[in-house]
């Protein structure tokens, strides 16, 4: 037996995944433990259980794989720095103390919190090779061409390769500060929306205005080659050395000073909305043509944030020259953990692959009958048990007919941030009503979040304009009736007329199968709306307990958890349950209060020597590296052909145990 660890960690979306003999035996998120969404830190409690899950010890893992390269990051940060003073003295007080204090000791982190257990090296692949392998692997292909988009790495933003058979290639790159992630993540920082979060907001807002600003990106931010290579203005953007996401030059271009988080939204940001997606759009077209024309393949695979924008995936689906395209589920950091398992499997160990093996879903923690009956006890829930899943889709398609909503736990959690039918919140597609209620009363979140549709893959092509199977939700296409004021399905039919969505089918997911046909033999629809199971802030819920505090805080109607069904009329009065904390011991009562009084004192100190550090050596070092030409950014070159850069293959082995 061999049993691999991939390790996601220390920026957002941490994660653990462990291959067990090449199959992906378990795989979940950081946060949906800890309760704090996109939780950065080291996944001890993923990785705790993830091992539980095969009967696993610490001592007994063959390898440990962490998804990137640190010492190659760090080395882009100092140059970013070297290239940008005095400007970033702000951005290296607050991140330099962060690397010297942990991040730059990754191997020993991953060590110390591995217990010490783990005697054997540690594997280093690059960032977008994890990327890369947690595409192509798990997809369905013998062979494909890879594109990974994301705002950064070590260095690269975009790559283009190679899958076939076991192994992958990536062949070019486009390079820090050059990137469409960053470029969009600008626009959401810009628009008022959280950076590495409210990306989803932005594409969810830009149906809502028109792509006026487009022209001007192109023309002003951005020098776009027909190979679909790049780079951006920097003059435009603060994200290299700053605090900010944006400059005050850009801030001139677009009429004005960026929207105050939680105000107004106004039509300026909706254009601004509408246009990034149409500019985003319009390159990842450029670069899959450049990549077909490269490959001359059938197949693409997308993995990188940039690949959970569904909208663009559509226009790619459509557009593209590729005939199929597989989208890895968790395309963010998150799958980096199952990519660097995937890449050390079959890359380094050169283990033979079946395209059909590795499931990517639903990987989390699922609990049986007598674990849920005992749970809805101690939380002093009030519940009825189905003797079968047929009488429990009964039911719910009864309430869900009436306009009721449902919370939906069902089997394994799912990994990556779709909830597709195992954590969900369901409700009536039909109600014209009904996604300002779930927007208002349920989820507490924006007013113009579109929902999804899960719909019998039978049935798909009935009600949308989709020409390949949907199953992870990831591809946007248009309803056969665009006009919302006309549609069947107006709660999970954007303004545009398009939807996200999902087509389910007994093999994808039995139980929410037997739902949608329960509910079609209600109502004549094989569609209902689909949202994750939580609330606005939080991760989808993980345990039981989780399930229960967001149905009892929220206006849901009833909650099915396995084969227990709960009505809220009928729940006791709730008082938010938390786990219990053990008491704190005096010890750490005096440590406490010595880390408060000491804090400010650390504090100066530490703020002190950053800036010596920076006034007194990266900043005249700076000034040589200029003068004498040396640094890797370079500026927009308009009689370039190409901004493409060429990757020298790795056939390395032992480079993939050191960090850099």
């Amino acid at each position: 037996m061999t049993a691999i660890l991939g390790i996601s960690a220390f920026y957002h979306d941490s994660a653990a995944a462990l291959l067990v003999d090449g199959e992906i035996v378990a795989a979940a998120q950081e946060e949906r433990f800890t309760r704090r969404k996109h939780d950065p830190a080291f996944p001890k409690q993923s990785i705790s259980w993830c091992l539980e899950q095969s009967d696993l010890k610490i001592e007994d893992l063959d390898h440990v794989v962490f998804y990137e390269k640190p010492f190659l990051k760090f080395e882009r940060l100092l140059e970013t720095y070297l290239q940008y003073a005095p400007r970033g003295l702000g951005s290296f007080r607050t991140s330099m103390p962060i690397w010297l204090g942990s991040k730059i000791y990754t191997s020993r982190v991953i060590q110390k919190e591995l217990e010490g257990r783990y005697k054997k090296r540690l594997i280093f692949p690059e960032h977008h090779e994890s990327h890369a392998a947690s595409a192509f692997f798990p997809s369905p292909f013998e062979e494909s061409a890879i594109l990974t988009v994301d705002g950064v790495g070590e260095w690269a933003t975009t790559t283009l390769g190679i899958g076939s058979s076991n192994r992958i290639e990536l062949t070019q790159q486009i390079c820090f500060p050059d990137s469409l992630g960053l470029l969009y993540s600008a626009f959401t920082y810009f628009c008022g929306f959280r950076v590495n979060g409210g990306e989803g907001k932005l594409m969810g807002l830009a149906p809502y205005g028109q792509p006026v600003y487009a022209d001007v990106i192109l023309q002003e931010l951005i020098d776009l080659k027909p190979d679909g290579s790049f780079r951006l203005d920097q003059s435009f953007f603060n994200y290299a050395a700053g605090d900010t996401m944006t400059s005050r030059k850009f801030a001139l271009l677009f009429d004005g000073a960026p929207r105050v988080p939680e105000s107004e939204i106004t039509s300026r940001e909706k254009n601004l909305a509408a246009s990034i997606q149409s500019v985003t759009e319009t390159i990842l077209l450029q670069i899959t043509r450049y990549l077909h024309h490269q490959t001359g393949m059938k197949n693409l695979c997308i993995a990188g944030g940039v690949g959970l924008n569904c909208v663009a995936n559509g226009v790619l689906l459509r557009e593209s020259p590729f005939e199929n395209i597989w989208v890895q589920p968790a395309a963010g950091d998150s799958g980096g953990a199952i990519g660097a398992a995937l890449f050390a499997w079959h890359q380094l160990l050169n283990k033979p692959r079946n395209p059909l093996r590795h499931s990517t879903t639903n990987l989390g923690p699922k609990f049986n009958p007598t674990q849920t009956q005992t749970e809805l006890n101690r939380l002093g829930a009030v519940f009825q048990t189905t003797p079968d899943h047929q009488n429990l889709c009964d039911r719910a398609a009864q309430q869900l007919s009436s306009g009721q909503v449902v919370g939906w736990m069902q089997g394994p959690m799912e990994f990556g941030p779709r909830a597709l039918g195992c954590r969900s919140i369901l409700a009536d597609p039909r109600s014209p009503d009904m996604q300002e209620i779930l927007n208002r009363k349920v989820k507490f979140r924006e007013p113009f979040r579109p929902f999804a549709p899960a719909i019998l893959s039978a049935q798909a092509n009935d009600y949308f304009e989709l020409n390949q199977n949907s199953s992870l939700m990831l591809f946007a296409a248009k309803t056969r009736v665009p006009n919302v004021d006309l549609a069947k399905i107006p709660a999970v039919t954007h303004v545009d007329g398009s939807a996200r969505v999902q087509t389910v089918s007994a093999e994808d997911n039995d139980r929410l199968h037997h739902l949608l046909k329960a509910f079609e033999r209600k109502t004549g629809c094989p569609v209902l709306l689909n949202t994750s199971f939580n609330v606005r802030g939080e991760p989808i819920v993980c345990s039981i307990s989780d399930a229960y505090r967001c149905f009892m805080k929220s206006q849901m109607d009833a909650l099915a958890i396995e084969n227990c069904w709960l009505i809220k009329s009928e729940q006791p009065p709730f008082n938010d349950l938390q786990t219990d904390e053990p008491p704190i011991l005096l010890r750490q009562r005096f440590l406490d209060v010595w880390m408060t009084i000491t804090f400010p004192i650390r504090y100066l100190v530490a703020n002190l020597l950053m800036t010596l550090i920076f006034l007194f050596c990266i900043f005249p070092i700076g000034l040589i590296w200029r003068v004498f030409n040396r640094s890797s950014f370079q500026p927009i070159q308009k009689s370039a052909r190409s901004y493409w850069i060429f990757r020298q293959k790795n056939e390395s082995k032992p480079s993939y145990f050191k960090q850099y």
